[in-house]
């Protein structure tokens, strides 16, 4: 089987250097027209210069494919409706959306300021949200949309000194999952793309024998998996030096407790039972804990509740 992107557009933010631009190039290299965004500005997210995405272009014309550059700020609707509709005018569509933009300010909590916290959160989860809010009625036209979103590591398990960060990226996975459940009769999907990568955000927190192994190549042929005509749907992808893994949110059975029973100390003392991991499940959706939590306390009170569709 090859994975092909032939007639498919793909805007790809964040795509003038680092895993951006791997996911660019590898869009391209596969037959995908590719809008490469990218703002410019230095990992703090200060400043701006065009010219990583034009070289970026440059580089996937000189191969025989199809690119356009786009200066937008994720963080300015305007600008990102520019995009698009630029998009559209020159290829009639747009069918992927690779939100990878992202900045870092790197700092304990103590000592971060809130315009550092406030700014990260801006670029990586409105920044995520802009960009698919000018694509999202456009993708339900077409009944077809592919969308992912970068998580980290950083979100999903902690990272000190990113908090800011962390946040950001862990808000990553509420949109997804909103997202994946209002697109799907619209032939949209949505996904999460993890990545462990030697890029300017890492260069200088990693040993230089370990930044050979991850390289942005590594981890773009998950993305491609992602995005494709055949990609799955809600998933979180980790991707790090040629290894995939899949994460997952459980929840335990748990306990349930009623009356007199339903204390403070009652929860203190079964914490262990609470958190076995034995039968613990995957929730389809928020409402499929409503039901589970319902179900639990209606049994001890010999009620029988109708099944949902009854």
């Amino acid at each position: 089987m090859s994975l092909r992107f032939d007639g498919r557009v793909a805007i790809v933010t964040g795509a003038g250097v680092g895993l951006g631009r791997s996911h660019a190039l590898g869009l391209a290299a596969r037959g995908a027209k590719v809008v490469v965004n990218d703002l410019g500005a230095a990992t703090d997210g200060t400043g701006a210069n065009s010219a990583a995405a034009e070289a970026v272009v440059a580089e996937i014309e000189a191969q025989g494919g199809e690119a356009m550059a786009h200066p937008a700020s994720v963080t300015d609707p305007d600008a990102v409706q520019d995009m698009v509709d630029a998009a559209i005018a020159r290829w009639g569509q747009v069918d992927i959306l690779v939100n990878n933009a992202g900045i870092l300010r790197d700092k304990t909590f103590a000592k971060m300021s809130l315009e550092d916290f406030r700014a990260v959160l801006d670029v990586h989860l409105m920044g995520s949200v802009i960009t698919t809010k000018a694509l999202w009625e456009h993708f339900r036209q077409r009944n077809y949309g592919r969308i992912v979103y970068t998580t980290s590591a950083s979100g999903l398990y902690g990272n000190f000194g990113q908090s800011n960060y962390g946040a950001a990226k862990a808000a990553m996975v509420g949109l997804m999952n909103v997202l994946c459940q209002e697109g799907a009769k619209y032939g949209i999907k949505a996904n999460i793309l993890a990545p462990t990568a030697a890029t300017r955000m890492t260069e200088s927190l990693l040993p230089e024998q370990v930044l050979d192994l991850l390289k942005p190549e590594t981890i773009t042929p998950g993305l491609l998996v992602l995005v494709h005509e055949d990609a799955p749907n809600r998933m979180i992808l980790g991707a790090g030096g040629g290894s995939f893994a899949e994460t997952r949110i459980y929840e335990t059975p748990g306990i349930t407790l009623m009356g007199e029973d339903l204390t403070a100390e009652a929860v203190a003392e079964r914490l262990d039972a609470i958190r076995d991991p034995k039968g613990q499940e995957i929730m389809p959706g928020a409402f499929a804990q409503t039901q589970k939590y319902a179900a639990a306390a209606a049994r001890l009170l010999g009620i029988d509740l109708p099944r949902q569709g009854d």
